[in-house]
């Protein structure tokens, strides 16, 4: 054969492999193509919990795939964070994370904080939001947030209030009503909130700020007094207990726990896109939507770049007003 022909072989040969490699080399696997775990930083039992299990029933569905849900406590949720960070980034480990480790601790404790929140994950979607609740005990006799602020201004440091926890939501959200309204009250950290009602109820703690659920069949019961609701809008629990952000004092004060789902950095924009959708298609069913209701919650909104600002605009103003308390765990 003449060498002429040979080299033209060969070049051509060349060529086709050049044109095949791309293909090959990019082409990405199909997913999911493994059974997807969704860490809990929690306990099984609590409303993080159950907001992963109903989601994650919902979203397995939908996938064709199945999505565990596995418990992992500790550090207030950073436990369970951290594994999902050390997690490959290929779309089938994601974590139901919360306020706490993704935009407060770091603040509070940063020496516990192993990973950058802002850096190591990446936000899939905001899953839920819930208002707390600002009650004081029926003895005090202050039946509004005007009449919280004159006593409170007028006997500095009489007042105590509890909340579940040092560097909680509930606890950042109370220190913003004191740094708003300039008052001041001894803040009393429990182990949890279960006990919260109970001291509130029978006069050991003047005021507490709770979880909706929580607090609302004290309040509708006539046990305590609901005196704002710090989301954006009223309960339909709690018709008549106004929003902080209806006071002209607190006006643009809101402030809600919140969860929302998370994937290790570097996982595929494709994968972390369609998850996005397919969770949202998820809480827009009537049925998720009136469970997660019950447990005092609405449904997250947006998409994953406005969950990634909100994230960011929640670390900025935790951040200042843990320096601004000075408070530390």
């Amino acid at each position: 054969m003449p060498l002429v022909s040979l080299s033209r072989r060969a070049s051509l040969a060349a060529l086709l492999a050049l044109l095949i490699l791309p293909t090959v080399t990019h082409a990405q696997p199909a997913w999911p193509s493994k059974p997807i775990t969704l860490i809990v930083p929690f306990s099984a039992g609590g409303n993080v919990d159950t907001t992963a299990r109903l989601i994650a029933q919902r979203l397995q569905e939908r996938l064709k795939q199945s999505v565990v849900v596995e418990n992992i406590a500790g550090a207030g949720g950073l436990v369970g964070v951290q594994r999902a960070v050390q997690a490959a980034p290929d779309g089938h480990t994601l974590v139901m994370a919360f306020d706490g480790p993704i935009a407060i601790t770091k603040y509070i404790n940063p020496a516990a904080v192993r990973f950058d929140p802002s850096t190591d994950l990446l936000p899939v979607a905001l899953t839920t939001t819930a208002p707390m609740v600002l009650v004081a005990r029926n003895s005090l006799g202050v039946d509004s947030m005007d009449a919280l602020v004159a006593l409170a201004r007028k006997d500095p440091g009489r007042l105590s209030y509890a909340t579940s926890g040092v560097g909680t939501v509930l606890h950042l959200a109370m220190e913003m009503v004191k740094e708003r309204a300039k008052i001041f009250a001894v803040h009393i950290p429990y182990r949890g909130g279960a006990q919260i009602a109970s001291d509130v109820i029978g006069g050991q703690v003047d005021l507490a700020m709770m979880v909706s659920v929580s607090a609302t069949p004290h309040v509708q019961a006539g046990r305590m007094k609901a005196l704002a609701v710090t989301g954006p809008q009223r309960l339909p629990t709690l018709p008549n207990v106004p929003t902080l952000t209806e006071l002209p004092l607190f006006k643009g004060l809101v402030v809600e726990s919140w969860t929302g789902v998370f994937a290790p950095k570097g996982t595929p924009a494709a994968i972390l896109d369609r998850l996005h959708n397919e969770i949202a298609a998820v809480l827009a069913e009537p049925e998720v939507r009136a469970k997660l209701a019950d447990g005092g919650a609405q449904v997250g909104r947006g998409d994953r770049a406005s969950f990634a600002r909100f994230i960011a605009a929640e670390q900025a103003r935790f951040e200042k007003i843990v320096r601004a308390a000075n408070i530390k765990e």
